[in-house]
């Protein structure tokens, strides 16, 4: 017999609260990896000794790297994993503990994780179409976020975003991971500090999915809350490509759930770019797609004329190449590369300005929830990033240029792309405050 979305969703619960032992009784046989004797409260800082409580959220592909990192950390501790596929949520939770020793609290609603009595922090590995539901609940509920890029899946949900953080006072580091690479941070050094002189152009190569096809309708696996998993989006038929697909393509090729390469690559070389611009905090004024009028590449430009191009295949081998007056930059994530050589190989001089330095985004979002800093790729920043990939898809969906005021955040003189800035939401999953 086929359980209908609303049974599961209470058949997990009820196992999942006996399998952790019913810790909202507050049970005297309570673990004590749950009862730490140093907790984050109020200010949001541990204590002495203490340990940062870790919930993940959305246990798939990308969630591996910050599994393994956070539970063989003697920083944090794991508390907690939560997942809509129960396949998945009992895999990472016996990873946690074949990595910590200390086996996890598995929760199939978020809501019940973020109640979790011990967790400071959390991370969202779900797709883009969750992301801002799941960090403003659980900003409002105390938390500190560490969301994967890109942050969120509107321009309208990036807005609402930046206000929770600033409402509920909390640290959260966005996972564009390249600004925490020594490589990307000598680039955008480089370019910020005028040494190839003024940029007249920059190549990013994002590469390209298979466009999103439907396919037979499938039926749902056990144990996969697929109502759930949509959220937000229109209810359609399931088929594995669509939700539980890989790098492949999977979900990311579907507009419902991300954009596309824009969102993937895009969100970390656009980032960069941003970075090494100056221009963290604004953004370009102009989105043309690929084939307009015979346009051969997509490209976005700042007002002072600087053309950002996608996928040029001139970029020397790299995935990022700043073409400047006096010279040119390369960076990707093997190396670094200038024209003239030795520029890449020189000290910045005293009189450089010096840009954010941060060796691990992991651990550069762990230090700020222990100071309360602002981390390397906070919600501002990840805003205008995510931006600049939410509006390439907008021009890209509507085969046409748009035009962009990056102070006033606004589409200019265009409705309907302007009604794609956001998109509504499915009875049920209204976005938090």
């Amino acid at each position: 017999m086929k359980l209908s979305s609303s049974t599961l969703y209470n058949k997990m619960n009820r196992r999942s609260f006996l399998r952790t032992g019913g810790w909202l009784l507050g049970s005297a046989a309570v673990s004590p990896l749950i009862l730490k004797s140093q907790t984050v409260a109020g200010n949001g800082r541990p204590g002495a000794n203490g340990r940062i409580g870790i919930g993940l959220i959305g246990t798939g592909l990308i969630m591996g790297g910050h599994l393994n990192a956070y539970a063989s950390s003697e920083r944090c501790d794991v508390l907690a994993v939560c997942d809509v596929h129960q396949g998945r949520l009992e895999a990472a939770r016996r990873r946690v503990e074949a990595s910590s020793g200390k086996s996890p609290a598995a929760f199939h609603a978020y809501e019940e994780l973020l109640m979790h009595p011990g967790i400071d922090a959390v991370v969202i590995g779900t797709p883009d179409h969750w992301h801002a539901a799941l960090a403003i609940a659980a900003m409002r509920a105390g938390k500190d976020v560490y969301v994967e890029k890109p942050m969120t899946l509107t321009v309208g949900e990036s807005k609402a975003m930046v206000a929770a953080q600033k409402r509920y006072g909390r640290v959260l580091q966005v996972g564009s991971q390249q600004r925490s690479d020594q490589r990307f941070r000598k680039a955008a050094t480089m370019v910020r500090n005028g040494w190839i002189g003024d940029i007249k152009a920059v190549h990013a190569g994002l590469g390209n999915f298979p466009p999103p096809l439907l396919q037979a309708e499938e039926p749902i696996p056990e144990g996969f809350d697929y109502d759930r998993w949509l959220g937000p989006t229109p209810w359609v038929p399931y088929f594995r490509e669509r939700a539980l697909g890989d790098y492949s393509g999977g979900w990311r090729c579907f507009w419902d759930y991300g954009s596309r390469k824009n969102g993937d690559w895009g969100a970390h070389h656009f980032d960069i770019i941003q970075w090494a611009l100056g221009r963290d905090h604004t953004g370009p004024t102009r989105f043309v797609p690929k084939g307009f009028e015979g346009e051969p590449y997509q490209y976005h430009e700042y007002a002072d004329g600087i053309r950002v191009i996608r996928d040029h295949p001139d970029r020397r081998g790299h995935m990022i190449r700043f073409i400047g007056t006096k010279g040119e930059v390369m960076v990707s994530r093997t190396g670094l590369a200038s024209d003239p050589v030795e520029l890449a190989r020189a000290p910045l001089s005293v009189s450089d300005e010096r840009l954010y330095e941060s060796d691990n985004h992991r651990e550069n979002w762990l230090d700020c929830i222990e100071s309360r800093g602002t981390p390397i790729c906070d919600v501002k920043v990840g805003h205008r990033t995510a931006s600049i990939c939410l509006l390439a898809g907008i021009a890209e969906r509507l085969e046409r240029p748009i035009e962009w005021d990056p102070k006033s955040e606004q589409i200019v003189g265009d409705n309907a792309a302007t009604r794609m800035l956001d998109r509504p939401r499915r009875a049920g999953y209204a976005l938090p405050v």
